[in-house]
């Protein structure tokens, strides 16, 4: 068994930068409301995306270039078939993680950023996606990996996702009352279990959208890019 107390310091790190991003990150989700109120809309924005940006580079890189230390749990890089099945558990996790992109002029602050409730596209299928995208993609790469460093990274996401599930949920209730819900009614956190339920359908029309060949791109980008990205990273040193 491994003890706490001997884990590497990596791992500690790791466990600190997750704590410290997940209390920037929703709490300043958490603050919207006051804090536009005081500064503006876009300018809370800016201010959010200031913060959070640069503290995600920071855990990305610091994982990429980590990501082997600890004990080695399991190793199936070898095993026939694994390398496939983790690609397309990732690009499966990005089309869950970024349908929040879509509105990129919001997210820029160019257009007024504004709280939305949807139920259409992929909140038909999870009123969450990107919790289930971070799942997704956690189980991916711990399978691929099978370090306690990434799986101590792992567990930190999910957790951090799982609780969002709450926070998120929190602040649309707040905002939107009895609207949200009678939305939450006819989705689920779970994917595809309202659709099961009959509480809601699948709209396949509605994935027939730019964004999404725009999320597509961005996947096949990144599979292209994915070596020099592990290059890259080992240039910076933390």
């Amino acid at each position: 068994m491994v003890m706490i107390d001997n884990w590497p310091s990596s791992h500690w790190v790791m466990v600190g930068l997750l704590i410290g991003f997940a209390i920037a990150h929703s709490g300043l989700a958490s603050l919207r409301p006051w804090g536009e109120q005081k500064i503006g809309a876009r300018l809370y924005r800016v201010g959010f995306a200031l913060v959070s940006i640069p503290f995600a580079v920071v855990l990305i890189i610091y994982f990429f270039n980590h990501r082997y230390d600890g004990i080695q749990l399991w190793q199936v890089q070898g095993v026939q078939g694994v390398r496939s099945l983790v690609w397309i558990l990732s690009a499966i996790s990005f089309l869950f993680l970024y349908p929040a992109t879509f509105n990129l002029l919001e997210i820029a602050a160019i257009a007024k950023p504004e709280v939305h409730l949807y139920e259409t596209g992929i909140i038909r299928i999870t009123r969450h996606p990107q919790m289930v995208g971070q799942v997704i993609w956690c189980i991916a790469h711990t399978l691929w990996l099978g370090t306690s460093f990434t799986l101590i990274t792992s567990l930190g996401l999910i957790l951090h996702h799982l609780f969002a599930v709450w926070n998120g949920d929190r602040r649309l209730y707040n905002r939107y009352g009895k609207a949200f819900l009678e939305a939450k009614e006819r989705t689920s956190v779970m994917p595809f279990v309202a659709i099961i339920q009959g509480r809601q359908t699948l709209e396949l029309q509605e994935f027939l959208r730019p964004s999404y060949l725009g999320v597509l791109l961005f996947i096949a980008l990144l599979w292209w890019a994915h070596p020099w990205l592990m290059q890259a990273t080992l240039k910076v040193p933390i």
